[in-house]
């Protein structure tokens, strides 16, 4: 028997002690073991809704108070009906839903999941008809747009479809960096590893390339990419591209890359209105819990409060549905406060400090190291956090030279100490750590890109 039905056996002898017989006999002792947990909350199965309504509304707060005495670690209890249970995905389905397919590919990432709007209408029915006809319709197709508004879903999602018309096509998505990374790898050899690179790179189908700004001042890079551009575009393979800014506008890039992107297809991706972020909001709860009851008004309220970043919009909603689930509670302003209250304590105060960018350095790092805003500011400890806030930080301080108490108040009011010891940490790590040193110098790109814009 596992944890979690010791845990649950424990509880039924205290329920059958407080309740009646009849009571008992018909909420809890059919339920004879867990079904899963998951992050603390353990998940149990009842034959239909009335039963599940009726413990989820009376009885759960005794019943998380017993948990509470009896585990040695902190863990919550939900219940749900009989037909709520999703067959638990096969190997093979995991594989598909989980990992990254053939290219680099993430799955998810379909036009399917798109939320279009007037911000993308344009974009997202030209990369459709790109799908469609790869290296007919527009090549190179070169997308533009701020961070965090669906620029790679849209990319990745002309992947995924032409994957699922033809297994056999080659695709390959790449960032920009790694690319870049890629080909000092190859310069750095001694020995010719020179097919290894062509293989990656033109024995493809199509390539999509994230980010391209961040090739700027890398000239040798650049001086080869020209050449497999010329390559794949002569061979009628097709080219997908994401810039920040129109081609015209790319600093430190070789005009006869920029002439390239110009001479196909451009489209931009705008910032949504209210009504597209609020339909964005509400296809997200379908993928993070169907059941969930969050009202317009919330669902405006956080739209409203995080316009300019889809990625920061979803990431809130996000938080604030686990945050509900965790303490089976139900979604109102008051809970919005709760569990969104210090990344909106942050959004105000980084406003009213001055006209600096401060937000965009937090968004453009969160972005890179692909972490939620909230993770980025927040409190979690694990170095897939630290370190992104750590460099942050770092950056805010490099670029403004605002006073350490000053940053430690956009990190979720951190002390001074704090924030000194992290900026001194990556000073340091820097000279040692090339890998650092090479995240750091594409992400101070990125910043210069964007505020450049501002």
């Amino acid at each position: 028997m596992n944890p979690n039905d010791n845990l649950w056996q424990t509880i039924l002898k205290d329920l059958e002690r407080l309740y009646n017989e009849e009571t008992y006999n018909e909420l809890f002792s059919p339920v004879t073991s867990t079904f899963k947990e998951q992050n603390g909350l353990i998940t149990m199965v009842v034959e239909n809704d009335f039963l599940k309504n009726r413990i989820n509304k009376l009885y759960i707060g005794k019943i998380n108070e017993l948990a509470t005495k009896y585990s040695k670690t902190p863990v919550r209890f939900k219940f749900i009906s009989q037909s709520e249970v999703e067959p638990e995905p096969t190997l093979t389905d995991r594989k598909l839903t989980i990992d990254y397919r053939q290219g680099n590919l993430n799955s998810t990432y379909t036009f399917d999941s798109f939320v279009v709007g007037k911000s993308n209408m344009f974009a997202f029915r030209m990369a459709m008809k790109v799908a469609d006809q790869p290296g007919a319709v527009a090549n190179p197709f070169y997308i533009f747009g701020d961070v965090g508004l669906g620029k790679t879903h849209l990319m990745q999602a002309i992947g995924n479809y032409i994957l699922d018309t033809n297994v056999e096509k080659r695709i390959l998505y790449v960032k920009a960096d790694n690319f870049i990374e890629d080909f000092v790898s190859l310069l750095s050899r001694n020995n010719n590893k020179t097919e290894e690179f062509n293989a990656k790179y033109k024995d493809i189908d199509v390539i999509l390339v994230d980010d391209i700004q961040i090739m700027a001042n890398a000239t040798k890079t650049q001086m080869e990419f020209f050449k497999l551009f010329d390559y794949l575009y002569l061979n009628s393979k097709q080219i997908v591209i994401t810039s920040d800014k129109p081609a015209s506008q790319l600093t430190n890039i070789m005009p006869r890359l920029t002439t390239r992107f110009e001479a196909g297809l451009s489209v931009d991706i705008q910032v949504p209105d209210l009504e597209h972020r609020v339909n964005i909001l509400k296809r997200k709860i379908a993928t993070i819990d169907a059941n969930a009851e969050v009202s317009d008004s919330i669902l405006e309220f956080i739209a409203t409060q995080f316009a300019a970043n889809i990625r920061e919009m979803e990431g809130a909603l996000i938080r604030l549905i686990s945050y509900a689930q965790t303490f089976n509670l139900d979604i109102t302003m008051e809970l919005v406060n709760d569990a969104l209250g210090a990344l909106l304590k942050t959004r105000k105060k980084s406003d009213a400090l001055s006209d600096n960018n401060y937000d965009k350095i937090q968004s453009v790092v969160s972005d890179y190291f692909q972490i939620s805003l909230q993770d980025l500011i927040g409190k979690k400890r694990h170095t897939k956090f630290t370190i992104p806030r750590h460099i942050a930080m770092y950056l805010i301080k490099l670029k403004y030279n605002i006073p350490y108490k000053t940053i430690g108040q956009l990190f979720s009011d951190r002390d001074h100490s704090t924030v000194l010891a992290a900026c001194e940490r990556i000073e340091k790590d820097i000279q040692l750590d090339s890998n650092l040193k090479f995240a750091l110098d594409s992400i101070i790109k990125k910043i210069d890109s964007t505020l450049s814009k501002s």
